[in-house]
C-alpha cells in the first residue's frame, strides 16, 4: 500500500480506529484465542511487523542485549514480532568507546547480525547525546577545538564501522529543553549550536546512504519544544544540511492526556519533505495497574500510531521495549511501570491489540 493511500484509509476509518481501541481494551479482539487455533503461518502473518509492512510501515522495538542472550522467549518475540530493531544501550558512546580511542563493537555487532538473520532493519541510536557519555569524556578538560575533534572522530568512526548496515541513525538526541531553548549540554557550552549541523554533515560523509534523524521527547504535540525543533530543521534544510527525518520518542504517561494533535504536528515536518518516526514509544502507569489504566494506555499507543499512519512520510513506529519484564521505567520513574505492550509473561495487553487493530485497518484489511 502506498503511504498516501494508507493515510486516506486511516483518515476514512478514524472513527472505527478509535472504537477498536476500546473494543480490544475490553478484550473484543480475538488475538490471544486466535493464536491457539490458527495455523502458525497465519499467526506469523498477524504479527505487528507483518501487519505494518502491509501498511507500508516498519514496526520495531528497542532491544535489551542481555535479555536477548539469556531469555529464549524474549529472543523469539524480538525476532518474530518486529521488522526493525533499535539498540537500547549498546550503540551509546559509553558502551562503544569506554576508553578513548579503544572501541568495543561486540554487543552492537551482535544486534546487527541478529537483525540480518531475521530480515530486520536497524535504527542506530545514538551518535550525539548529552547522557551516557564515557567517564574519560565527562571528566576531561578539553578545549573547544579538542572536543570538536573528538566528536568528529567519534561520529566518523561509529558511522563508518556500521556503514551499509544502518537504516536510520539518531544523529543528535535530545538537543532541546522543554521551553524550546537548546539544552545546556557539554556540546552547546563548548561548541555552540553549530555542533548539530556539523554532526549531520560528518555522519553523512561517513555513511551517505543512511537516513539521518534528529530525535527528542515531549515533541509529540504542537508545543514550544516541537516548534523550536521545527524551526531548527527548517533552517538546516535551507542550509542543505543532510537532515532526513525527525524522531518523536513517544514516552507517555497515563496520568496525562494523550497528544491528540500529533498528526497536525507531524504534518509540519512532512510538509518540509522530512521523514518522521515514532522512535521510543512506551506508556507508563502508576502501580498497581487497574483496567481503566490499561484502557488509557491502549488509547495512548493508539493515538501515537494513528498519528504516524496519518502522516505520509512516517516510516516506522518503534516501541521502547516490548515486555514489562525488561522495562527501563521502574528504575527511573518511582512507583510507575507496566509501560509496554506485553506483560511480564509476554502476554498481549490491550495496547498490543489496539496496535494490531489499527494496522489491520490501515492496510485495508478491516
Amino acid at each position: 500500500m502506498h503511504k498516501a493511500n494508507r493515510a486516506a484509509v486511516v483518515g476514512a476509518a478514524a472513527a472505527a480506529l478509535l472504537v477498536s481501541t476500546f473494543a480490544v481494551a475490553a478484550g473484543a479482539t480475538p488475538e490471544n484465542a486466535a493464536q491457539h487455533t490458527k495455523p502458525k503461518s497465519d499467526v506469523a502473518a498477524r504479527t505487528l511487523g507483518a501487519l505494518g509492512k502491509r501498511a507500508d510501515l516498519r514496526i520495531g522495538t528497542a532491544v535489551d542485549m542481555s535479555a536477548l542472550a539469556s531469555d529464549a522467549p524474549y529472543r523469539a518475540k524480538a525476532a518474530g514480532e518486529f521488522s526493525s530493531v533499535t539498540p537500547e544501550n549498546v550503540m551509546k558512546w559509553e558502551a562503544v568507546e569506554p576508553r578513548r580511542g579503544t572501541y568495543d563493537w561486540a554487543a552492537a555487532d551482535r544486534l546487527v547480525d541478529f537483525a540480518e538473520e531475521n530480515g530486520q532493519l536497524v535504527r542506530g541510536h545514538t551518535l550525539v547525546w548529552h547522557s551516557q557519555l564515557p567517564a574519560w569524556l565527562n571528566n576531561g578538560d578539553f578545549t573547544p577545538e579538542e572536543l570538536r575533534d573528538i566528536l568528529h572522530q567519534h561520529i566518523t568512526d561509529q558511522a563508518a564501522h556500521f556503514k551499509g548496515k544502518i537504516w536510520q541513525w539518531d544523529v543528535v538526541n535530545e538537543a532541546f529543553d522543554d521551553d524550546g531553548t537548546l539544552r545546556n549540554s557539554i556540546w552547546l557550552r563548548k561548541l555552540g549550536p553549530g555542533y548539530i549541523a556539523d554532526a549531520f554533515r560528518w555522519a553523512h560523509r561517513a555513511d551517505p546512504k543512511a537516513k539521518l534523524f534528529i530525535n527528542d521527547y515531549n515533541i509529540e504535540g504542537v508545543n514550544a519544544k516541537s516548534t523550536a525543533l521545527y524551526d531548527l530543521v527548517a533552517q538546516l534544510r535551507k542550509e542543505h544540511v543532510p537532515v532526513h527525518g525527525v524522531g518523536i520518542q513517544g514516552h507517555l504517561d497515563v496520568q496525562y492526556n494523550a497528544p491528540h494533535d500529533i498528526a497536525t504536528n507531524m504534518k509540519r515536518f512532512d510538509d518540509l519533505g522530512l521523514e518522521t518516526a515514532i522512535t521510543e514509544a512506551d506508556v507508563r502507569i502508576p502501580m498497581p495497574v487497574d483496567n481503566t489504566e490499561l484502557e488509557a494506555q491502549a488509547e495512548a499507543y493508539d493515538v501515537l500510531l494513528r498519528g504516524c499512519l496519518l502522516t505520509e512520510r512516517c516510516t516506522d513506529f518503534t516501541v521502547w521495549g516490548f515486555t514489562d519484564k525488561y522495562s527501563w521505567v521502574p528504575g527511573v520513574f518511582k512507583g510507575e511501570g507496566a509501560a509496554n505492550i506485553l506483560d511480564e509473561n509476554f502476554k498481549a495487553k490491550a495496547a498490543y491489540n489496539a496496535m494490531s487493530a489499527d494496522l489491520t485497518l490501515a492496510a485495508g484489511r478491516g
